[in-house]
């Protein structure tokens, strides 16, 4: 063996009796049941949804309370008990709890969610699940948990620890620990297949969950790049994201946020706009909460951010020719006199549009006001420590597309035509295409964040093109027609043609021709994919190409449920299979309680049951086996040597 390499190990295993220990361990872990995962897409900003789902384990808690306690418990118990670890904190002021509170109900809980937590680690070592416990109540949950209180004499010993805890007043704050424990159990993994952001304004409360869960990935979405792009320098980018936050009306909640000097952009907004019906916000977050006054300078706002993004995007049109975008150059086609724009051969009349904003020899330059406001909005969005710690995070935990446990998982598409070829798309002179596509896109992202900006570079704008770019792999549409839904009434100039991908993918060939492009030949491998709602009101599947695609995207956030009919899909993988689970929409925790049960969620197996997958069988056992191999060298090494590694 390499001498360095071996020095290493001297030093992490003084003796062969080491060595054989780890060794055995990691064969031990090997043959355990793989975690079960869980694969979410499209939260934008829905925070007490995403929330909800993570509690419950996507349902998953009731599931196996059900499968522990089975005809021991009433439904009833069982309901309150899933609320009771769900939402501890508020399930311990409840009525119904209040009624029974005394020493021996804390008691009985105890032990019933220390018997309950064993049941769910049971796929665990006990390193690991040491590892998911509160340390103040370390010790006592182990000696609760690896007991038998049927042995008298012990009895009286953990009757003793229990009886010690509620004297203390810590039967409360324990009970809320071993919940939260549970909580972690019942998902090994989580996977968030893309677009965290945007449409309300939540996203800040699902990024500190999300950096704080033990385990967890993130693959990319359109709406996660404009963010990260706007951090990185991308002017498009950050006036984009604040535009689709007026839209939605939670622009003064950005402000508030991320400390954004948005104070330049409303008195332009307020001197150069007027009220128009057309930007007023939409959807619930602000119909209650903002005064008129408020919602007068929210809609003059939204729509100085509008044309300042139209006029940027056209800049990078014009510098960057081989994005194949000048059709969507706009601006130098329309025709202040007759007040039309001219698309594609036709004219078509233009309403509330601010001729006066726009300059007639230069359409797409912006004045010194609006160069002011952007330059201005960029500073304070970059300077935010909130905002470098989330797109930190995203860099760390995140990337294009994931290989795991033999499934492919990625939020867009794959650019393809109708004959199911993929698409190319040339930037700086190199013509890419499918995986390689994805790849060159995770590289400009990664590139554009080693130096966070304010000028224009091919990087950033390659962030901006997968927004809008007719062969992105994040956006998947032949054209984003957001002028003209602002600006034309006749909605045949709405339309946006999707790319033939998205039919596609109901053909298992093709779906089998993805997989296998990126090195995925098991015929069980599959392919998970966000970004388009599935409109389940009409009948439509997420299942898709004989299960060897599943599209994650049911509209977890309020701004899609008109579409889909639902709140959104998750997705569990346990170690028999995937299970798709459907999701109504989360109203409140009180409302939980009136009920007394959790409705939410309503799961569907997709693969039946299967052969039951191994640690050894997954991303995460290829790399104990690895190591495995690694010590089987110095076990041989050893050997030979008749010494131990220290000698």
């Amino acid at each position: 063996m390499d001498q360095n390499y071996l020095n290493l190990l001297r030093e992490k295993y003084s003796t062969p009796e080491a060595v054989y220990t780890e060794l055995i361990n990691l064969e031990a872990i090997q043959n355990l049941p793989k975690g079960t995962e869980l694969y979410l897409s499209d939260v934008h900003g829905s925070s007490q949804a995403f929330e909800h789902i993570l509690r419950t384990g996507a349902g998953n808690v009731r599931e196996k309370i059900e499968n522990y306690y089975g005809d021991q418990w009433t439904t009833e118990q069982k309901d309150w008990f899933s609320l009771l670890i769900s939402y501890p904190e508020y399930a311990l002021k409840h009525d119904y709890f209040e009624a029974v509170k005394d020493d021996e109900w804390y008691a009985d809980t105890i032990i019933n969610l220390v018997g309950f937590m064993g049941f769910c680690a049971v796929k665990y070592t006990r390193s690991k699940l040491r590892k998911a416990l509160p340390e103040k109540y370390t010790y006592i949950i182990e000696e609760l948990l690896y007991t038998d209180f049927n042995q008298r004499k012990k009895n009286l010993y953990y009757k003793n620890i229990l009886n010690r805890l509620i004297s203390l007043k810590q039967a409360e704050p324990f009970i809320t620990a071993l919940s939260e424990v549970i909580q972690r159990l019942v998902i090994d993994h989580l996977h968030l297949v893309g677009d965290i952001f945007d449409r309300s304004s939540g996203e800040d409360r699902v990024m500190e969950k999300l950096i704080k869960h033990h385990s967890v990935d993130v693959q990319w979405g359109n709406h996660d790049l404009l963010w990260m792009g706007a951090r990185f320098g991308s002017k498009v980018n950050l006036i984009t994201l604040l535009r689709i936050a007026a839209r939605y009306g939670y622009l003064f909640e950005l402000e508030k946020t991320y400390g954004l000097n948005l104070r330049p952009l409303f008195l332009h907004a307020e001197e150069n706009y007027k009220v128009s019906d057309t930007f007023k916000p939409k959807g619930s977050n602000t119909s209650s909460l903002l005064i008129e006054e408020s919602e007068e300078l929210l809609t003059k706002a939204h729509h100085a951010l509008a044309i300042i993004q139209f006029k940027l995007e056209e800049q990078i049109i014009e510098r960057r020719p081989e994005f194949r975008m000048s059709k969507r150059c706009l601006l130098e086609k329309i025709d202040k006199e007759k007040q039309v724009v001219e698309i594609d051969g036709k004219n078509w009349p233009l309403t509330d549009f601010p001729y006066n904003q726009i300059s007639e020899e230069q359409p797409n330059q912006l004045s010194s006001e609006e160069e002011h406001i952007v330059s201005t909005l960029i500073d304070s969005f970059q300077r935010s420590v909130k905002i470098k710690d989330y797109i930190t995070f995203l860099l760390e935990k995140g990337r294009m597309y994931l290989i795991y446990n033999g499934h492919l998982l990625y939020h867009g598409c794959l650019p393809m035509d109708e004959n199911g070829d993929f698409q190319s798309i040339e930037l700086e002179g190199n013509k890419v295409v499918g995986k390689e596509l994805l790849d060159t896109f995770d590289q400009y992202v990664r590139k554009a964040a080693k130096s966070p900006h304010t000028s224009d570079d091919y990087a950033t704008d390659v962030l901006w093109y997968a927004w809008a770019g007719d062969k992105s792999p994040l956006f998947g549409r032949n054209k984003m027609t957001t002028f003209e839904r602002y600006y034309i009434h006749d909605t045949e100039t709405h339309q946006e043609e999707r790319n033939a991908y998205f039919n596609l993918r109901e053909n298992e060939k093709v779906v089998e021709k993805i997989l296998h492009s990126f090195g995925l030949e098991n015929t069980s491998a599959k392919i998970v994919n966000g970004h388009t709602p599935i409109k389940v009101k009409k009948g439509e599947s997420p299942v898709k190409a004989g299960g060897r695609l599943i599209v994650i995207d049911g509209g977890m956030n309020e701004a899609y449920r008109e579409a889909t009919g639902i709140a959104g899909y998750s997705l569990l993988n346990n170690s028999y299979g995937f299970q798709i689970v459907t999701h109504q929409p989360f109203e409140t925790v009180s409302e939980l309680f009136k009920r007394g049960k959790d409705e939410t969620s309503l799961k569907h197996m997709i693969d039946g049951k299967l052969e039951r997958t191994l640690i050894k069988d997954t991303t995460i056992g290829l790399a104990i086996q690895k190591q495995i191999d690694i010590l089987l060298e110095v076990v041989q090494y050893i050997d030979s040597q008749d010494t131990s590694i220290a000698d």
